[in-house]
Formats: C-alpha cells, structure tokens, sequence
C-alpha cells in the first residue's frame, strides 16, 4: 500500500511538472505561420514576401536572422512593403515569432 502512494505521488509530481513546463517548450513555428503569417505571407499582401520564394527571402535572409526577428516582433516599414509587430497578433510571444520567422526561412531554400 506505500508503495502504491509512493509510486501516484510520484507519478503526480510528474504530471505536475510536465504540464508546468509545456510553455516552456520551444514554439512551433509552422503552427504560428499557419495560425498568423499565412495571411498574409502566401498572397504575398503588402509586400510580404512569399512562403517559398527563394529569392525574396535569400534578399532578407543577408539581413541576418537577429534584424528579421527584431523586424517581425516590433514592425517594419521598407520599399517594398510592411510588416506589422508579430504580424498583427500581440498575442504572440518573441519566440513564437522568431520561430515562425525561421519557418519561413527553412521553407523558403
């Protein structure tokens, strides 16, 4: 019988654990592109470049990884179009973002 409580609290602590942490797991960011990005980022609107266009984000990928996320999160306006902070949605965290953004990147090679 202790050994039977012994094994559910243990078991419990996991579970507690686990569900406290699952914020903490790294973003999705094929889920976040899906959920957000899409939008606006396959009709390529106001200049957003498309999902898979080599050339459009080969050109911004030169920016570096660090200026597209700082660009996605807080907004940007360029010559060929804008981009509002994290794409519209406040809700999403930094992360979210950057991870989306390297989303796009990995699809886009």
């Amino acid at each position: 019988m202790n050994k039977t409580i012994t094994s559910l609290t243990v078991l419990s602590g996991i579970a507690l654990a686990i569900t406290f942490s699952a914020p903490l797991m790294a973003a999705d960011g094929k889920a976040v592109f899906e959920k957000t990005c899409k939008m606006c980022h396959v009709p390529g609107i106001a200049g957003a470049p498309k999902l898979g266009d080599k050339a459009e984000w080969a050109a911004r990928n030169k920016k570096g990884m660090d200026t597209l996320v700082k660009n996605a999160i807080g907004g940007f306006k360029g010559a060929k179009g804008m981009m509002p902070p994290k794409g519209g949605n406040p809700k999403l965290s930094d992360a979210d973002v950057k991870a989306a953004v390297q989303y796009m990147l990995d699809a886009s090679k």
